[in-house]
């Protein structure tokens, strides 16, 4: 790292390699692939994993401790929601065979965009009824402690 390498700032563009680690083990981790490319402040990162890279110089590397709920929030009981098999079928695989711990993608209302939730429980169909799915639409690592290490490039 030089002396006065660049610091970052409020909208730099980086490209940077990082691992965020919560009480079960590596969630993300991009130190064996391809490094991230964004623009501090446009969303791409939590807003208090943001506040950690201010004023780092370009080539550090560091290890930060967010305290539970600080990196994704705290969990929220109005994320869990039931959709029916209909919505899904037509979201994604009609005969896909749904199960607890899987993550399904959405679409955004316009279209433009995609979104997961997190397979909770399912309820077969009985008779006349199509079944449904609880869906948790939190942040994996919401109300989590988590490490976030960093490498800025």
């Amino acid at each position: 790292m030089a002396i006065n390498a660049p610091r970052v700032q409020p909208g730099s563009f980086l490209t940077l390699h990082y691992r965020l680690s919560g009480p079960r083990g590596d969630v993300v981790d991009t130190f064996d692939g391809q490094p991230a490319t964004l623009t501090l402040g446009n969303g791409e990162l939590a807003p208090a994993v943001e506040q950690r890279l201010l004023e780092l110089p370009e080539g550090t590397r560091a290890t930060f401790e967010l305290p539970a709920g600080e990196a994704f929030g705290q969990r929220n009981p109005g994320l869990l929601q039931w959709v029916s098999r209909k919505l899904l079928q037509r979201e994604g695989d009609p005969g896909e065979a749904y199960e607890a711990g899987e993550v399904v993608q959405f679409s955004t209302p316009d279209g433009q965009g995609r979104y997961a939730g997190a397979i909770v429980e399912v309820r077969a169909g009985g008779a006349g009824e199509e079944g449904a799915v609880l869906l948790d639409f939190n942040h994996p690592l919401a109300d989590l402690s988590i490490e976030f290490e960093v490498e800025v490039e």
